[in-house]
């Protein structure tokens, strides 16, 4: 009989045992309250590869008391939702729950996501599906309306260890892995907890002794000099952004490759030059922006390995423009006198004055609602009138 592998074998059974995705799961949060009440609702779980959401469904119908039926969209049509449907009837009229949970949800048409609905609709089924691509694009508006959107991250690193610690304490071998090691699993992981119990079991399938090396030769990657959390992950993205301010392309596009080769997040190298574009490029090219904030939205929905082109095309674009700080200098200038100036009294000429007895106070005093308007007595408090911020 084919051995279940570990990642199956470690499958959480209750909320207690899962690991990571505190924001769902803490005191109060929605999970614990559709557990501790017994009212499941339809959920849409949206998150990357092994942050858990076929376990937590199947957590959710447990805890609830449903029967718990699982489809694959890859490999399920209407047919099959239509079987369900019908099998939820006979539970209906016996007053068992029916949860149906299905795997990449996002791979059904309009159709079949339509098929769905009026059984959602009148509690005959209560939907729980799973995706790693944006439901706003890719599920249904009338779907998504009768569905609670939950968003699952990336397991952080710690939370990888501790999942592997409970494995290897489980299999009486916490001792055969090196510290090293099994912070390496965790690194080669990029948050996903089944990829992380897949390199282990075959590491200890192949060595009495894991070490890096070990876990090298298992997971088939380089040892990367590169630690999402440590130094060089700090001193590469900012090696990147210092050569997009240099307007050096070819460092700019090094930098770049380097981090996608170790594994980094695309979204975060695309939300870095989100930033950029402001930050560092600003009124010299107001169209930046745009191209930066459409490259974050396009990697989120491409996805690798095909992002690479988009952010290949940005970053160049980005490091040719040309530059200016002028608004963020003024950024820093406007902060700096708020904090200096907190209480400063705006001027009454330029408060509302809804009430009879404000204007006769002098509220709004000779204002104009003109376009380009300018007071005689300006619009800085009097004692930030001589002060230049841009």
């Amino acid at each position: 009989m084919q051995r279940v592998p570990l990642a199956e074998r470690m499958r959480p059974t209750t909320l207690d045992e899962v690991i990571g995705q505190t924001h769902l799961l803490g005191d109060g949060e929605i999970l614990r309250q559709i557990v501790r009440h017994k009212e499941p609702v339809s959920l849409i779980l949206w998150g990357p590869p092994g942050s858990g959401k076929t376990t937590l469904a199947r957590i959710i119908a447990s805890e609830v008391n449903a029967e718990f039926i699982e489809l694959s969209a890859v490999t399920s049509g209407k047919k099959d939702v239509e079987k369900v449907v019908e099998h939820a009837r006979q539970n209906w009229n016996l007053q068992l729950r029916t949860i149906l949970f299905v795997d990449e949800i996002h791979r059904f048409n309009k159709a079949q996501q339509d098929a769905f609905l009026p059984h959602v609709e009148s509690g005959l089924i209560t939907l729980i599906g799973a995706t790693t691509e944006n439901p706003s694009f890719e599920i249904i508006t009338p779907l998504l309306s009768r569905s609670r959107v939950l968003v699952l991250q990336p397991l952080e690193k710690e939370a990888i260890i501790a999942i592997l610690k409970r494995a290897l304490v489980d299999e009486k071998k916490s001792k055969n892995v090196t510290p090293k090691a099994l912070d390496y699993l965790a690194e080669l992981a990029g948050g996903d907890a089944r990829v992380a119990l897949g390199n282990l079991e075959l590491a200890l399938s192949m060595n009495e002794k894991v070490t890096p090396e070990v876990v090298k030769v298992a997971a088939q990657k380089r040892i990367p000099g590169y630690d999402k959390k440590g130094d060089m992950h700090y001193n590469v993205i900012s090696a990147f952004i210092k050569s997009m301010r240099g307007s050096n392309v070819d460092a700019t596009l090094y930098y770049l490759a380097r981090m996608l080769d170790a594994g980094e997040d695309p979204k975060f190298i695309a939300r870095r030059m989100v930033i950029f574009a402001s930050e560092d490029i600003g009124l010299a090219g107001n169209g930046a922006l745009g191209l930066a904030v459409t490259a974050f939205q396009a990697v989120e929905r491409v996805g690798m390995p095909e992002s690479n082109y988009i952010l290949f095309h940005v970053a160049t674009a980005l490091a040719k423009s040309e530059k200016s700080r002028k608004t963020s200098d003024a950024m820093y200038r406007a902060q700096a006198l708020a904090k200096q100036y907190p209480d400063s009294p705006v001027p009454i000429h330029l408060r509302n004055a809804p009430t009879k007895l404000m204007k006769d106070l002098g509220y709004a005093k000779d204002y104009k609602w003109e376009a380009d308007f300018k007071h005689a007595k300006g619009f800085l408090p009097d004692d930030l009138k001589n002060e230049t911020i841009f």
